[in-house]
């Protein structure tokens, strides 16, 4: 689920809310890493979570247009099987689901009106797309889950209720969105599962546990060493005076020189001067891009950095 620039990220925050600590321990900073990527797991689960409660008022809107007195065509031929189907049920009855909406405390989260805005707002934009799908007696798993991804991206696109239930709870949102809708996408398309489904979407693979984890660690117990390597090459700078985010992408770009075999350094490089473009200063990227190819160029020069395998690629 996580890739690894989203693991990047989340090693770049956990060093950002170290610098506010008084000398955290790496196991300290290790825990708030695994925080952070169970974090993201939960906003993923509770993404989905917010769709399937706005497809479960379609029950409320099955029983008032059974209880008008003069019901149109639609009414008469109106199911809740927006959310009475194979596909959401198999989400919303898998035990583990469950138990995570219960202790992650969705249904408050959720709030009492963002299920009821968002369905009668969906429904009125894509009324000949929902019309069809009720109407539509000999519906496939295949029918419902068009409608259910036509509902996911109405939501995150044109919900702004949805969003900001989202925001309220989950400000990672900014940074892991693209992760998470990408992921939801991938689940709704894998619809119906069997049990045990979110097994495949568990945070546990080697990106986040061999490279994250032990990134997370490495930078935790090497840092004075990782200030000696970098303090040498900035010329007419005073450490203390980087911006706090350069230094840390800095710290992190060595740290991968050093203890990450596999990947070359030029994707090194790369991956932080766009982290920088992203979350630090106008003149970051520029900063750091110059900086980490000298420190690349004297390390290697001083046999260093030793790759393998694909980080052999330069």
């Amino acid at each position: 689920m996580l890739s690894r620039r989203n693991i990047r990220i989340k090693v770049m925050q956990v060093l950002y809310a170290a610098t506010a600590k008084d000398k955290p321990t790496s196991n300290y900073m290790v825990d708030l890493y695994q925080n952070k990527i169970e974090g993201a797991f939960e906003l993923f689960i509770f993404n989905f979570y917010l769709v399937t409660e706005v497809a479960r008022f379609s029950e409320s809107d099955d029983l008032k247009r059974k209880s008008k007195h003069l019901p149109n065509k639609m009414d008469k031929a109106f199911s809740a099987k927006l959310f009475n189907n194979e596909l959401i049920q198999s989400f919303v009855q898998d035990p583990y689901i469950q138990k995570t909406i219960k202790k992650g405390e969705f249904v408050e989260k959720a709030g009492d009106d963002m299920a009821e805005v968002t369905y009668k707002k969906f429904i009125k934009a894509n009324q000949n797309l929902y019309e069809n799908f009720i109407l539509n007696s000999a519906t496939t798993n295949e029918d419902v889950r068009e409608i259910i991804l036509a509902l996911y991206k109405y939501c995150v696109k044109e919900s702004e209720i949805f969003i900001e239930t989202i925001w309220a709870h989950y400000p990672s949102w900014i940074d892991d969105d693209s992760l998470v809708i990408g992921a939801t996408k991938k689940l709704i398309k894998s619809l119906p599962k069997e049990a045990d489904f979110y097994k495949e979407y568990l945070p546990d693979t080697d990106a986040v546990n061999a490279f994250g984890k032990e990134l997370t660690r490495y930078l935790g117990q090497n840092d004075e060493q990782l200030l000696k390597i970098i303090v040498p090459e900035l010329k007419n700078w005073e450490s203390d005076r980087l911006a706090t985010v350069d230094m840390i992408l800095l710290k992190m770009g060595i740290a991968e020189f050093l203890n990450c075999p596999t990947i070359p350094t030029k994707v090194t490089i790369n991956e932080y001067v766009e982290l920088a473009k992203a979350y630090s200063t106008d003149k970051s990227k520029e900063f750091v891009n110059g900086l980490l190819d000298k420190i690349c160029r004297v390390l290697d020069e001083n046999k260093q950095i030793n790759k393998e395998g694909r980080g052999l690629l330069t």
